[in-house]
């Protein structure tokens, strides 16, 4: 697929969210009229919560729906979150708040608005250690010296490369690239991972119209940069400048000195 180059005004962006000098987000409407993405970047106590929600079902059934998954996450980890918590427990907290987020959203689709859900890619970061959930295809991807997937999407074209049917650059182009398989809401399910944030590398949770637009060199080239703030606004700038969708990133960099957990 060829995509051509349009200029968006990041005039209309709301302010960069940041959680100390490691972690910023950005979302922005992009090529859409409103924004069905939301995101969500904040201070637990001793670690990190980010994520990204990419609506489903329209203008303003996607926007309920991403909302519902960012509130509702932000709501079971501050109540229930403690640094002293293990991966397992992290783990268990993630998975009941994804599962909390599909129950409400089918709660509001009975009351009318059928065919609402969204995608939600979640993490706590702490102590140089990420502890990641999935449903949908937003992604986490890990910037270092090279660039890492984390997540696998639940997607049609992920099932086709899977079964060796396309490749993953197939995959980037295809058609139905956009059809996803779970969606909280809509068909419910989660995976999660844990990962090591070794010194100088960059977490980034992404919806589909920014992880879409951009290369491994574009992610490379920008985490160079020396605030967070800084490496954000570049990735946007470059999604937004072939992504007809919305774009959403959220960039979450190891502390220095901070050592994984064991």
């Amino acid at each position: 697929m060829t995509t051509s180059r349009h200029q968006v005004s990041l005039g209309d962006a709301p302010p960069f969210i940041e959680a100390g000098p490691h972690a910023c987000g950005a979302t922005h409407r992009g090529g859409r009229p409103a924004n069905e993405d939301a995101i969500l970047v904040t201070k637990l106590e001793g670690a990190i919560l980010l994520a990204v929600a990419d609506g489903l079902g329209g203008h303003a059934d996607g926007e309920v729906a991403s909302r519902i998954a960012i509130d509702t996450l932000r709501e079971v980890l501050e109540k229930e979150y403690c640094s002293g918590a293990q991966d397992e427990m992290v783990e268990t907290l993630l998975r009941q708040a994804h599962l909390l987020v599909h129950t409400r959203i089918r709660r509001e689709t009975a009351s009318g608005r059928a065919g609402m859900g969204t995608t939600l890619v979640s993490a706590i970061v702490r102590d140089g250690t990420a502890v990641i959930a999935n449903t949908g295809d937003s992604r986490a991807t890990i910037v270092g010296r090279d660039v890492q997937a984390v997540t696998k999407d639940h997607s049609l074209v992920q099932g086709l490369v899977d079964q060796g049917e396309i490749t993953p650059g197939a995959a980037r182009a295809h058609p139905l690239r956009h059809i996803v398989t779970k969606a909280l809401g809509l068909e419910y399910g989660v995976d999660w991972y844990r990962t090591m944030l070794h010194q100088g590398d960059m977490l980034v949770l992404s919806s589909d119209g920014f992880h879409d637009f951009v290369t491994d060199a574009d992610l490379v080239e920008a985490k160079a940069r020396r605030r967070c703030s800084e490496v954000v606004q570049a990735l946007l700038t470059r999604a937004l400048a072939t992504s007809q969708d919305n774009v959403s990133l959220v960039v979450c960099r190891r502390p220095p000195g901070s050592a994984p957990r064991e």
